[in-house]
């Protein structure tokens, strides 16, 4: 009978790290001070003392130079994965991820493949500068041959994780830093998964659906809950996957209730919402009772500490909008 323990999510991914490594050799870290330090958010801590310098390894400065590192590994038939210590910080990789990683299963034919795990704290919320805050998930949304995992409890994040790692295809791993040490959850110390491109429906409702991920599931099922004290029944969908998304769950949401709402952090323009929003125009249009609404942050760069709280969208918002779509 497996055990249990009480995780954060940050935990959780160092256990899901180390899991996958005592699984399978072929697995290693590498990313700048996840060796002896531990990593930036100390999600790598211990790792470097129980596998080696070989299967734990620090670069550089170096985000572009970490990637195309790892994508030489990934062809050669190591599982390498990689941590960028900020989504900020993932730029100068960009060309190395959508113009090598996202097409070498394809430039090659199917003769390689390419078995990458991108991690990256994503989004607000914990006062950092510049460059430390960004929610830029529908870039890697928009590149064909890329998956988007965004996890948003410990039990998921570990068996979302290992699901990327055992990935043939290179998968970006964006782990919500708002949340990471927020609160705990049993998660098994045995190996398990949690299959990619498949939805989780945190809360049942009949009254409208709320499409949401990573940092904002939390304050969606607050408002939800708030909400149903006033009669009004929400049903949060966390999409879990970005890419491929769950269109099924989406539609089949969607045609229960006839209205919908989806929150993000991102800025809404060009967001992962306004393709949930398209998906239901085009599968379940005849069942739309109300205009759709994004509640997301704004078309703006993520602001330093006085505006912060403004920016991300919190229950408030999130509970007003709702409302404003059940009483069109």
């Amino acid at each position: 009978m497996s055990t249990t323990k009480n995780f954060t999510i940050v935990e959780a991914v160092r256990d899901g790290l180390c899991s996958e490594m005592q699984r399978d050799d072929d697995v290693l870290v590498i990313g700048e001070d996840v060796g002896k330090n531990g990593g930036v958010f100390r999600a790598t801590k211990g790792l470097f003392d129980e596998f080696g310098n070989s299967r734990v390894i620090d670069t550089p400065l170096a985000e572009s130079g970490i990637i195309g590192t790892a994508i030489g590994m990934a062809a050669y038939g190591k599982i390498p994965i990689t941590e960028i210590q900020f989504m900020g910080f993932i730029y100068p990789a960009f060309d190395q991820i959508v113009s090598h990683a996202a097409r070498l299963r394809t430039r090659s034919r199917g003769h390689y493949s390419c078995p990458l795990v991108i991690r990256a704290p994503y989004g607000g919320g914990i006062r950092a500068p510049e460059h430390h805050s960004e929610s830029s998930e529908a870039f890697f949304v928009h590149q064909p041959g890329l998956k988007v995992v965004v996890p948003s409890t410990p039990y998921d994040t570990k068996g979302l994780l290992a699901s990327a790692i055992r990935d043939p295809d290179p998968v970006i791993f964006l782990e919500p830093k708002l949340i990471y040490r927020a609160f705990r959850e049993e998660v098994p110390t045995d190996n398990y998964t949690v299959p990619l491109g498949e939805a989780a429906v945190r809360r049942e409702g009949s009254d409208i659906s709320v499409f949401t991920w990573g940092g904002m599931t939390s304050p969606t099922i607050e408002a939800a809950e708030s909400l149903a004290e006033e009669g009004i029944e929400v049903e949060v969908i966390d999409l879990r996957t970005l890419s491929p998304l769950d269109e099924e769950t989406i539609v089949e949401s969607f045609r229960k209730t006839g209205r919908a709402a989806i929150v993000h952090e991102a800025p809404k323009t060009g967001g992962i919402g306004a393709e949930v929003i398209a998906t239901i125009q085009e599968e379940v249009l005849m069942y739309q009772k109300a205009p759709i609404q994004r509640i997301t942050g704004f078309d703006a760069p993520f602001p330093l500490h006085a505006l912060e709280d403004y920016y991300l969208p919190n229950a408030t918002r999130i509970k007003e909008s709702i409302k404003k779509t059940i009483n069109f």
